[in-house]
């Protein structure tokens, strides 16, 4: 029976129980009384017991609530130790690339600079042999065109118009 019903029909027997005159005291009916005592004695261990077994499922509840709220915290700081090492990692990444990048732009810019100045000495070089080359060619165009005339003045016309100047005179 449930402890509540129990304490109903003790209240019960008292608000039915004779009033002793001028007392504030009561006559109650002894054998009800002692059986709603008996009744209260079996229920009441039960009552606490039950009560032992939900106060008992609630710290298991609360300890397996405790345990994974625990589990969910530590994964969301194991993730956010992730999180946080993968973009520590990325931006060191990040940083390592625009420095290679770096790098290489000026390493390009020192290859370039180097091929511009092999590239101009090389043609300065050429200038010159061509110069050498153009004024050898001039020279021996000098020399033909004044063998050529050396031998037109020397031609057989011009031997006889040559001797017979000297033989006139």
């Amino acid at each position: 029976m449930d402890i509540l019903q129990l304490i109903d029909r003790l209240e019960e027997l008292f608000n039915n129980a004779k009033a002793v005159p001028f007392t504030h005291n009561v006559v109650v009916d002894e054998d009800r009384m002692l059986e709603l005592i008996d009744q209260m004695r079996i229920a009441i261990p039960e009552e606490v017991k039950k009560a032992q077994q939900i106060v008992a499922q609630k710290d298991r509840v609360h300890a397996q609530a405790q345990e994974e709220a625990n589990r969910t915290l530590q994964i969301a700081r194991d993730k956010a130790a992730e999180l946080t090492q993968k973009d520590i990692v990325t931006q060191e990444a990040q940083r390592r690339a625009e420095q290679i990048i770096s790098q290489a732009r000026a390493e390009a810019e020192a290859v370039r600079a180097d091929a511009d100045n092999y590239v101009l000495d090389t043609l300065m070089q050429l200038q010159d042999q061509i110069a050498k080359l153009t004024n050898q060619v001039n020279n021996g165009i000098h020399m033909v065109q004044e063998d050529q005339m050396r031998k037109a003045s020397m031609s057989p016309t011009s031997i006889s118009a040559n001797v017979t100047d000297k033989v006139e005179k």
